[in-house]
């Protein structure tokens, strides 16, 4: 009786293990990096769980953007050559729809209940558009101190944040009213951004990327100030920088648990952590593609995908020991990345 009761034990066991695995395993695999190349006709599907890309979106000119539905139903795709938010099925893949667009389109951003997407607009005036994701309408162009390269959601999604190179400004959005809350004059064009939060959720830091500079300011939400400003490190002895590409410092991401900031230096070819909220220097990944253009973060906040649209590759970094642990083959020029849950 006792053999036969820990044999049933052990099997239980070993069953729920098999069950627990499978069940991740299966979630993961839901997970997507969606890779646009900016100097094609295509847009990557990545597994992290393999690394490999596992889909392919065709037939979008010069995608810059994407962002994907909460519910994973779609993907949403900018156009700079048609000047349009592209439509794609979240399964099939297909293009469904093209959304007219108030200009020549950059980055985009999704709300948090995936009703509205925010597209910047890189054509003076420039703006925020807002597409209506039931009616797939542009209902509105949110002004702006100058034309938006980048927009954001905050991390508690009350906000839209939109970095102006040429106005060298964050303008900053109330995403209930669709109206302006304040905005940043910095000294240098804005490029990407992120966002650390406080306790209740609300946003504690932007982190500003700027031109020119090979790092980062840091503005405070609640005061409306730049507080810090923090240069990348100097390269070691016997390493060159990488002079292709545009601004030196140019992709952050801040992990799920708020402990983490990881920063892209083009100029250096590394991806950099520091610790939140000290902003202590914990090391650097040196990347073996080059260009280090874009950076985006699994939902656990374990493995890091950079963009290198010099080499036409993904560096995929491991977070904590900071090495880079797979270089996967995309398209032409790939900058901006995103994660999501597909169906």
């Amino acid at each position: 009786m006792t053999n036969t009761h820990t044999l049933r034990r052990y099997l239980t066991v070993v069953v729920g293990i098999l069950l627990c695995t499978l069940s991740l395993r299966a979630a993961d695999k839901k997970v997507r990096i969606i890779q646009t190349n900016s100097a094609g006709d295509n847009v990557h599907v990545i597994d992290p769980v393999t690394n490999k890309v596992v889909g392919v979106i065709t037939g979008i000119e010069v995608n810059h953007g994407a962002a994907v539905a909460p519910d994973g139903s779609r993907i949403y795709i900018s156009n700079e050559a048609e000047s349009t938010l592209d439509v794609v099925d979240g399964k099939t893949l297909k293009v469904t729809n093209h959304v007219p667009l108030s200009g020549h389109p950059n980055n985009i951003a999704i709300s948090k209940d995936g009703r509205r997407v925010y597209v910047g607009i890189i054509q003076a005036p420039g703006g925020v558009d807002v597409i209506d994701t039931a009616s797939l309408k542009n209902v509105k162009t949110l002004p702006t101190k100058g034309s938006i390269h980048n927009p954001y959601v905050t991390p508690d999604g009350k906000y839209v944040v939109a970095g102006s190179i040429q106005g060298k400004t964050v303008n900053v959005f109330d995403t209930a009213t669709e109206s302006p809350a304040w905005t940043l004059d910095m000294d240098l064009g804005v490029r990407p951004m992120a966002f650390s939060t406080n306790p209740d959720g609300s946003t504690k830091w932007v982190f500003v990327q700027v031109s020119g500079f090979n790092g980062f300011a840091v503005v405070d939400f609640a005061t409306r100030k730049e507080i810090n400003r923090i240069k990348n490190p100097d390269l070691p002895p016997g390493k060159k920088e990488v002079t292709a590409g545009s601004d030196p410092s140019h992709g952050m991401a801040v992990t799920a648990d708020g402990k983490t900031l990881v920063v892209c230096s083009r100029l250096n070819n590394f991806l950099y952590s520091y610790s939140l909220p000290d902003l202590k220097l914990l090391g650097g990944a040196e990347l073996s593609g080059k260009g280090a253009g874009w950076v985006t973060l699994t939902p656990d906040g374990k493995t890091a995908y950079v963009a290198n649209p010099v080499t036409n590759d993904v560096s995929v970094v491991d977070v904590k020991s900071l090495k880079e642990i797979a270089l996967i083959p995309v398209g032409f020029v790939p900058k901006r990345n995103t994660t999501g849950i597909l169906q």
